[in-house]
């Protein structure tokens, strides 16, 4: 079986296998917050190259808060009880900040998706994640 990019990464830079169930949801969150950009503007750069500031505002649009919450709400009857559950932790924990330009709830459910997403690519399951967004793009209509 072919290695996810999480168990190249490790393999490559040595680093220890850990029990992703001793990660806290904001730990997951954290990861899955890049995990969740790049898969994004892969798929913005994918759709031609322009410049840096057109790239960004159109990645920008779907990385917000406001528009994750959206996603999460639109994948939550989608989601596997597992799936669904990690998403309930990184909704309940508490942060120490909240970002300028979200509201609380928003926020939450942004952070529990992210969570989704880091505990998708910490256990290589790569494809789910992407199967996940490219559902919520398609059936959201966002614009990429």
């Amino acid at each position: 079986m072919e290695k996810g990019i999480d168990s190249y990464i490790r393999e490559k830079f040595d680093v220890p296998d850990t029990d992703i169930r001793t990660y806290s949801p904001l730990t997951l969150a954290y990861i899955g917050d890049g995990i969740f950009d790049l898969v994004i503007r892969t798929v913005v750069v994918g759709k031609g190259n322009t410049h840096a500031s057109k790239l960004h505002m159109r990645t920008s649009h779907i990385v917000k808060a406001h528009t994750q919450a959206l996603i999460m709400e639109y994948l939550t009857d989608k989601l596997t009880d597992e799936e669904a559950d990690i998403c309930r932790r990184g909704r309940n924990a508490k942060s120490a900040t909240m970002p300028k330009n979200a509201t609380v709830a928003d926020y939450r459910k942004a952070t529990g998706l992210e969570a989704l997403m880091g505990y998708l690519y910490l256990t290589d399951r790569f494809e789910r994640l992407v199967e996940l967004i490219k559902c919520a793009v398609d059936g959201l209509d966002l614009r990429l």
